[in-house]
């Protein structure tokens, strides 16, 4: 009797153990999937945006076609993205594109005191930097749930769950050298 209590309890804990570890495992994907989505809702807005701003400055730089192009051609881009890896791309190719936009219009004084414009501006900068806090946040839900899936004991769990690292977001290669500043 006493050793089948034991035993009892000893199943007990592990049955009570395996399954705190598969919804930890879980739950933990299920931020990552959440942190993107916050990403997916940001850049969405970007998206939305972006036709109002390229109207506004080709109305002062009707010349710079290919600027256009290449935002028009990153937005289209997003819209068509299936999965992580293609909208992170697909996102870096629209950051670069908007650089590109917005260095024209420092060419343009009337441009800049429009109010339009400014507004435009002002709701872009405030999208990028909600897009960047979420990809800080998705980041750190990814090294969480590899985290749980890598170390004992999920990793125990993790195979047979089918479960696999995720990737985290990270900056291309061409913006992470420093810009060159030079006063002469």
């Amino acid at each position: 009797m006493g050793l089948t209590l034991i035993i009892l309890i000893i199943l007990i804990v592990i049955a009570l153990f395996a399954v705190t570890t598969f919804n930890r495992i879980i739950s933990l994907e299920n931020r990552v999937a959440n942190a993107w989505s916050q990403i997916d809702v940001q850049l969405k807005k970007r998206n939305d945006l972006i036709p109002n701003l390229v109207e506004t400055v080709k109305g002062y730089a009707a010349h710079e076609k290919g600027v256009f192009e290449q935002v028009a051609q990153s937005r289209q881009a997003m819209m068509n993205a299936k999965g992580i890896a293609e909208s992170a791309q697909a996102a870096n190719q629209m950051e670069s594109a908007l650089g590109r936009l917005f260095a024209i219009a420092e060419n343009y004084p009337q441009l800049r005191a429009s109010e339009n414009f400014q507004v435009l501006q002002e709701e872009l900068s405030g999208v990028e930097n909600k897009i960047a806090y979420a990809r800080q946040f998705y980041n750190d839900a990814v090294l969480q749930y590899n985290n749980a899936i890598e170390t004992i004991p999920g990793v125990i769990f993790a195979g047979p769950m089918n479960k696999k690292a995720q990737v985290h977001l990270e900056i291309p290669e061409t913006e992470r050298t420093a810009p060159k500043v030079s006063f002469s």
